[in-house]
């Protein structure tokens, strides 16, 4: 499958000053916030967190940190399997809690034989190397020119595509700001496909919003174009349903390698992406970018336009 690429939008495309948006009393709730999830560094997996204070540019320290694959420049990640599955074998997680006022705190990492590296050793580079078989480099600095290789899961030929031109300035996030997966949508897939284990780890979203048994399905497909508040703060605009790719179907710590997952989205979950063009995609989840920032809460109600 081959998609035409859309330039990224800038941030200043999705937000508001507000000014537009409808009033809290105007809103329904569509559920509340079950978990919140930071990944550090790209691809690595994420902790959980009861808050989360979230800037323009999402979640403080999402996906702040990544490897660069030295020998190419690019950012490794395991949207490319054949080279990076063992990435998200990793744990990554800040010594402390990072702050917009401070530089970034350095990481720890739980290697993937349950052993532990600290973030700032001089060797941490050659270490991380060493177990993933490649030379990388981890940095906060995201370059002026950024390419990411991902692989076509479903093709029936190897397809690479680089979504370099998607990724957000500044950060090392795929496309947006916020990445928001339902129950609903678990629970859905869990139906379609009984033997297969959907824990929102496979999907990587940053807020999984617990969803009332009366909604039902794919209901994340239904957000797009429009706001939602999350607790008393956050106000997030939803773009686009999420695009899945091979890293739902690789295997993290005690979850198998299943690529029936994706095939089960894909069997019944292609739906019209704005930011490729409107291609048809098997989706979970959706993308947000934030149009007022505050802090996220396990527990906060979420409301919908």
């Amino acid at each position: 499958m081959q998609y035409g690429v859309k330039a990224m939008p800038t941030l200043s495309f999705f937000a508001t000053n507000g000014a537009h948006a409808m009033p809290i009393n105007s809103a329904s709730e569509i559920g509340t916030v079950k978990r919140l999830r930071r990944y550090a560094v790209k691809s690595m997996q994420g902790e959980d967190l009861d808050e989360a204070p979230v800037i323009d540019g999402g979640i403080l320290g999402d996906r702040a940190y990544a490897l660069i694959d030295t020998s190419t420049g690019k950012i490794a990640s395991a949207k490319h399997p054949q080279k990076w599955r063992e990435i998200i074998q990793f744990g990554a997680s800040f010594v402390r809690m990072p702050s917009a006022q401070a530089p970034l705190p350095p990481i720890t990492l739980t290697c993937p034989d349950g052993s532990g590296l600290n973030g700032d050793r001089a060797n941490l580079d050659a270490e991380i190397s060493k177990i993933l078989g490649r030379e990388v480099t981890l940095t906060s600095v995201r370059p002026e020119a950024i390419s990411v290789d991902r692989l076509d899961p479903l093709a029936e030929d190897e397809s690479i595509a680089d979504i370099g031109a998607f990724m957000m300035r500044g950060r090392f996030a795929d496309y947006a700001a916020i990445h928001l997966v339902s129950t609903a949508s678990q629970a859905k897939l869990a139906q379609l496909y009984p033997d297969g284990d959907f824990d929102e780890r496979r999907f990587r979203p940053n807020v999984i919003v617990a969803t009332s048994d009366e909604q039902s399905g794919f209901v994340e497909n239904e957000w797009v174009g429009r706001v939602i508040t999350i607790g008393n703060e956050v106000r997030l605009r939803i773009t686009d349903p999420t695009p899945r790719c091979a890293i739902p179907t690789l295997a993290q710590r005690d979850l198998p390698r299943d690529p029936k997952v994706l095939r089960t989205v894909a069997d019944h979950n292609q739906v019209a992406v704005p930011a490729f063009d409107g291609a048809e995609l098997p989706c979970v989840g959706v993308y947000a970018f934030v149009e007022q920032s505050g802090t996220l809460r396990k527990g906060d109600p979420v409301l919908i336009d």
